[in-house]
């Protein structure tokens, strides 16, 4: 997939922005010359400073805290996630909530985290294909229910979304080289950093190709 044209300066908010996609989202929008605004629970949290990046506190479980933070943004990147096994809302009803809350600001183009082994890949071996169905899917049974509800609420919406879809994610530093489709299956992509994960997302606001497409990228 080709990457979109170079942005121009665009506003954007990030949501989740102290976790590990929506941390590297920050630095590299700010890199590439935009302005963020992070939204987090705990702003004291984040630990930088720029003069283009304005923190403050929200939570996408609390709809009410959103509002004026998502007015005139360009896009809005949505990077929120949650380690546990245990059953949760926090995917759906957080970006129902979110997506709610973007219509009443007038924003609508958004990014959205999801995962690859929701799935499985036909390109893979047949033991990658084993693992992820019998053992992945199973061991994040609760999670992937959720991301699932997610998917079809955020497909069902009128805005301008993406959802990415990456498989395993790693802590490697940015690369620029990867692969990425929409609506298909990578072959053989088993694992991608977080921050090139954002480098995609923060590359790719404006391209029109992938509006209202899932996008699966791996190396």
């Amino acid at each position: 997939m080709e990457q979109g044209k170079k942005n121009a300066t665009l506003h954007i908010a990030v949501i989740g922005a102290n976790g590990g996609i929506g941390n590297q989202v920050v630095l590299q929008a700010l890199d590439a010359g935009h302005t963020v605004t992070a939204i987090v629970r705990t702003p004291g949290n984040i630990k930088m400073a720029h003069p283009h990046l304005h923190i403050v506190q929200g939570n996408v479980m609390q709809p009410h805290t959103l509002g004026e933070h998502l007015e005139n943004k360009d896009a809005v990147i949505s990077a929120i996630g949650k380690n546990s096994l245990k059953k949760t809302t926090l995917y759906s009803q957080g970006n129902k909530n979110l997506i709610e809350a973007m219509k009443k600001a007038g924003t609508d183009r958004a990014f959205f985290i999801s995962a690859s082994g929701l799935e499985v890949n036909p390109t893979h071996s047949l033991l990658i294909r084993f693992a992820t169905k019998f053992i992945l899917q199973a061991l994040l049974r609760n999670m992937y229910a959720d991301l699932w509800a997610m998917e079809k609420m955020i497909k069902e919406s009128n805005i301008n979304w993406t959802i990415i879809r990456p498989p395993k994610l790693l802590d490697n530093p940015v690369t620029g080289n990867y692969r990425a489709t929409a609506d298909g299956f990578l072959n053989n992509g088993l694992t991608i950093s977080r921050a090139d994960v954002a480098h995609f997302i923060v590359h790719n606001i404006t391209n029109d190709t992938i509006v209202r497409k899932t996008v699966e990228m791996a190396y």
